[in-house]
């Protein structure tokens, strides 16, 4: 194993680089170049030129738009976005959760008896109304989420991405905490080698 100087050239881009990965590891899924975490209240031109997702409130018209059939869990919601961007793209817990609640002290949709501890959400009376009123707005967005897939299988980039949530997912579990620092270098040395490989092909 190397032995490295914590004054190494190149050890604080990685070190950014790795936390970079880290914060952004709570359940979401790298995005497509030109899109960021989507989320309520991010607008466009954000973050270093990536367009956000969902603007405004449209993340709770999504929302009720998905459950307007059927009764949803929030990890079915979560899944089901995911799949209809064909895995590119994957709303964070920390954003759809705080939404739904949002939208259950609106009154917009309630929570419903099921198995275990997941709630089971269903669109009411008032959901329906403000989503009536916002239906253009609502299939908008979600179309969105269509097109990104249809890009994402004419590119053919989905095991790339695939690649990438999962490096980010394992950086994630692995460097939690407060990891040995041998760890670390480790680590970034395996980022390094893998970045060098991509760029000889």
């Amino acid at each position: 194993m190397k032995h490295h100087s914590s004054h190494h050239p190149w050890g604080d881009r990685i070190m950014q680089n790795i936390a970079r990965a880290m914060r952004g590891g709570r359940g979401e899924s790298f995005a497509r170049p030109g899109f960021g975490r989507g989320g309520e209240g991010e607008g466009r031109g954000g973050g270093r030129g990536r367009r956000r997702m969902f603007e405004g409130g449209e993340l709770r018209l999504v929302l009720l738009l998905l459950i307007e059939n059927e009764p949803r869990h929030g990890y079915d919601l979560i899944r089901e976005i995911e799949t209809r961007t064909g895995g590119v793209y994957s709303p964070s817990p920390g954003i759809v959760y705080p939404t739904l609640t949002l939208l259950e002290e609106l009154a917009q949709i309630e929570a419903r008896a099921s198995e275990g501890a997941k709630k089971l959400y269903a669109i009411t009376e008032a959901g329906l109304a403000q989503l009536a009123a916002n239906r253009g707005d609502a299939e908008a967005a979600l179309s969105r989420l269509d097109q990104l897939r249809q890009r994402s299988e004419i590119m053919d980039a989905g095991p790339v991405f695939r690649a990438m949530s999962n490096l980010k997912a394992v950086l994630h579990q692995r460097l939690s905490g407060a990891p040995d620092k041998q760890v670390l270098f480790s680590v970034a040395d395996i980022i390094d080698e893998a970045a060098r490989k991509i760029e000889r092909l």
